[in-house]
């Protein structure tokens, strides 16, 4: 990829093993235990709209390690090593670790700055129905605030992200048949994800708006720690 020298260069760095094996340890468990009752992993770990009784604050973190399939998953995992191995080779270790819980954190808090301002009309709706019926929707997860979101898409839009601008002329393959700069698919990417955003396209089941945040952390991040060397590409 490019004309790139990095010692102790390594296929699979070792943060970038250790986050696939941990989510992959989370997928497992949530299907062995699945989400049975307010204690379900669902309800505990996935990130909750705030005006939901399910929500924690721990959830900004713990929803990175949740998948909703295994697409959701393996694609996930995916991209992380596709774009994250490079960003741990050239950053090291701990720096990577501390850019990709940026991300997945600066996407979490987009997104429920969204959810909040859409949940808040359900909410007036809500308290306008009979204790009985508040009663009742409270715990329901077809309740709309008690939707979970999960997933390590923001920390790896961030990712993504961040290695656009540090390689954007290394080539991509799309479908691994046509090759783009990686500049232009993050381009086009973040446009084609702010317009389902702003559409409210809510009926893809994808937050559209938590890889938005990713990706913004990323590049603000990358863009600070590249200050001094704005010339400094791959």
């Amino acid at each position: 990829m490019a004309d790139i020298r990095m010692r102790n260069f390594e296929a699979i760095p070792p943060v970038i093993k250790n986050l696939v094996i941990i989510n992959a340890l989370v997928f497992f468990a949530q299907n062995i235990f699945g989400n049975v009752g307010p204690y379900g992993m669902e309800n505990l770990f996935a990130l909750h709209d705030v005006h939901s009784v399910y929500f924690r604050p721990h959830q900004l973190i713990t929803h990175m390690f949740m998948h909703g399939s295994l697409t959701h998953i393996f694609f996930n995992m995916f991209a992380l090593w596709m774009f994250g191995s490079m960003l741990e080779n050239v950053w090291g270790s701990k720096r990577f670790l501390i850019f990709y819980m940026a991300c997945g954190l600066g996407a979490a808090l987009l997104h429920l700055g969204v959810l909040y301002m859409e949940m808040s009309q359900v909410m007036e709706i809500f308290r306008q129905l009979p204790a009985s019926q508040q009663e009742e929707l409270l715990y329901s997860p077809t309740f709309k605030v008690n939707t979970a979101t999960v997933g390590a898409s923001g920390a790896v839009f961030g990712c993504l992200a961040a290695f656009g601008y540090l390689f954007p002329n290394s080539l991509l393959y799309v479908y691994f048949l046509f090759p783009i700069k990686a500049k232009w698919f993050v381009l086009i990417y973040a446009a084609m994800e702010l317009w389902l955003g702003v559409q409210n396209s809510a009926g893809d089941n994808v937050a559209h708006w938590a890889h938005l945040g990713g990706a913004l952390v990323g590049f603000l991040l990358v863009l600070y720690w590249n200050r001094k060397n704005r010339r400094h590409f791959y």
